[in-house]
């Protein structure tokens, strides 16, 4: 049987670009990226743990998960933008603040992409082969000097409501945001009446913004009803809160 061997490297094949995914063998050195506007240059060590080497493509965008690297129009400069790295070998990644125009009083975020092309498999007369590459995809908060408060500080700020879901089959909890940083969340918990309804899979509230987050099984509004949830700090790591939710 002749060999078929194929590396889903097209950004048109969204489902073999898997972000974040395990198979991954380049890792980025974090899981998120804060870039102080003030700073010339922020820098970001990339990994290859793959006993091979492999070619690696960088390119940032605004929020679309589509966009190819030509179509970037984030205002960074990534170097180098496409490289080899041999295998157990490291790269730092050099990222460039351009100096356009961006709001001063709030974070803006961006969308770091790293996408990993392993070696083509040599061909044999009667194997059939499929390969991927893979895309790994973190946020980039760019900072502007002077906020108020903290971004630690940010999720002790946010307060919740619950409001009915879109469906009209049940409530979503709501998050606002009064700061000027982004809030992420990896988990929210909304606890009354002696049950726990939770949201495991996260997300983020913008500045001055507001979020709805779905939450499973929750069909009437309990009793004496909070909320606990985790944050995620500027590291990665995880900040425990509880708050009440406004009636």
């Amino acid at each position: 049987m002749k060999s078929i061997s194929r590396i889903a490297c097209g950004l048109g094949l969204v489902a073999a670009l898997l972000a974040g995914s395990a198979g991954a063998s380049v890792t980025v050195g974090g899981t998120r990226v804060v870039y102080p506007l003030e700073n010339r240059e922020v820098t970001l060590k990339l990994t290859n743990d793959r006993a091979e080497p492999s070619l690696v493509q960088v390119w940032m965008d605004k929020g679309n998960a589509d966009a190819k690297p030509g179509e970037a129009s984030a205002p960074f400069v990534l170097t180098p933008p496409i490289f080899r790295m041999d295998a157990n070998k490291s790269q730092t990644l050099r990222m460039m603040y351009t100096g356009d125009a961006l709001p001063q009083d709030r974070e803006s975020v961006f969308w770091l992409n790293v996408l990993d092309v392993p070696p083509k498999i040599a061909k044999t007369s009667d194997t059939n082969t499929l390969q991927f590459a893979f895309r790994t995809r973190i946020k980039v908060f760019a900072r502007p000097k002077g906020l108020p408060g903290t971004a630690d500080e940010a999720p002790s700020k946010v307060t919740w409501k619950l409001v009915p879901s879109a469906d009209n089959k049940g409530y979503d909890v709501k998050a606002t945001n009064p700061t000027a940083y982004y809030v992420s969340f990896s988990k929210i918990d909304v606890m009354g009446a002696g049950q726990t309804y939770t949201n495991d899979i996260g997300g983020m509230v913008e500045p001055r913004g507001t979020a709805q987050f779905p939450v499973k099984n929750l069909r009437a509004v309990p009793a004496n009803a909070h909320v606990k949830y985790q944050g995620i700090s500027d590291f990665g790591g995880s900040l425990p809160f509880d708050a009440p939710i406004a009636p």
